[in-house]
């Protein structure tokens, strides 16, 4: 019954705010890059930062007033990045800016994940400056990872459904991971679940056929959801010192590190707009519907991180090999699919120019 009153103002809580971008004009004109055709409200996935605001509400009600407390850095870190990643929806801010909130954002969850302890990160050295110093190199790698992160998944959104659809296939294991029998939780059920709630009603509005959908994430709700995303897999890499974890968010880092790379090779401006993505591809050249590209990424990430669940022996060795082999089939199929249909996307350019 409390998940289903959640559900409600979650619900509630969209339809009032598509009150607000309609009223303050706050929406998405497709342009040349884009892979839209009509006006669409943008922002709609402040739902996902809300839902964690209403997170917050549940355990009021319930007196959990400490659970709250020690989830604060992460909570306080949230409102930034979202706050400013909304700002940018409305009135484009400089990368500058941007930047420094999600460096500011993500120091504030390392600090919740307890990454600026030596103890809590178990580091066993003859003196202290060498403590200090590993410390500071996991940290300075950490912020390189999870910032670089947070960019591809923003990036990744560029079609109806894709961003709520990855979003299930990595919070629905996670929530299988912290109730895996024999394990050991690493974050609050109650955390995981009512942000599955929040992605589950945007769903609802988004999950659509192109020229279908009410309202698109935006800037505050793809980066928003990669802050909650980031926070539940470093809390289980932080307990587990298991670092191929990671593999819980293997298609779009296989898709946005290739493209990248792909984009260094052709010499562009990686600031730009661009239709280069493998997703990109099948939903603008080869016509294929929004829904079945983005149910084709969720699944495959749904295989990858069950595979990784029950199929791979609990040691951080068989996970390692599991998450290199996975990589390694994953890139050679972007390889051939770009080498395949990437001349497609070379003819959409050239007509631009004519």
């Amino acid at each position: 019954m409390t998940y289903i009153i959640i559900a409600v103002l979650l619900l509630a809580a969209e339809l009032i705010y598509f009150r607000i971008a309609d009223k303050f004009n706050i929406i998405d004109k497709p342009n040349e890059r884009s892979s839209h055709s009509t006006i669409v409200l943008r922002g709609g996935g402040v739902i996902f930062t809300i839902g964690m605001l209403v997170w917050v509400g549940l355990q009021g009600v319930h007196g959990d007033w400490g659970v709250v407390m020690d989830y604060l850095p992460f909570l306080i870190g949230l409102l930034i990045i979202a706050g400013v990643s909304f700002i940018d929806d409305v009135h484009s801010l400089p990368d500058s800016v941007r930047l420094v909130a999600q460096f500011v954002s993500m120091g504030l969850m390392f600090w919740n994940l307890g990454l600026f302890s030596v103890e809590s990160l178990g580091l066993s050295v003859e003196s202290q400056w060498q403590s200090l110093v590993l410390m500071a190199l996991i940290v300075i790698v950490a912020l390189i990872v999870f910032v670089g992160a947070t960019n591809i998944i923003n990036f990744m959104d560029g079609i109806n459904g894709i961003t709520a659809g990855y979003a299930l296939a990595v919070l629905l294991p996670l929530f299988l991971l912290n109730n895996k029998e024999g394990g050991e939780p690493f974050i609050l059920n109650s955390l995981l679940g009512v942000a599955i709630l929040s992605v589950l009603v945007f769903c609802i509005f988004n999950f659509r056929p192109k020229g279908k959908a009410k309202c698109f994430a935006g800037d505050v709700g793809s980066i928003g959801i990669a802050f909650i995303m980031l926070f539940a897999i470093g809390k289980l890499i932080v307990q587990t010192g298991d670092l191929s974890y990671l593999v819980l968010l293997m298609i779009y880092g296989v898709d946005g590190v290739l493209t990248i790379c792909h984009r260094i090779m052709l010499h562009e401006n990686l600031g730009e707009a661009h239709r280069k993505h493998a997703y990109q591809l099948m939903a603008n050249e080869l016509k294929m519907s929004h829904v079945k590209v983005s149910l084709l990424y969720m699944v495959l990430q749904l295989v990858v991180s069950l595979g990784v669940i029950y199929l791979i022996p609990n040691t951080v060795a068989a996970h390692w090999i599991y998450f290199v082999a996975t990589a390694i089939v994953l890139a050679l199929a972007y390889i051939v699919f770009k080498k395949k249909y990437y001349h497609l996307h070379e003819e959409y350019l050239a007509s631009l120019k004519k």
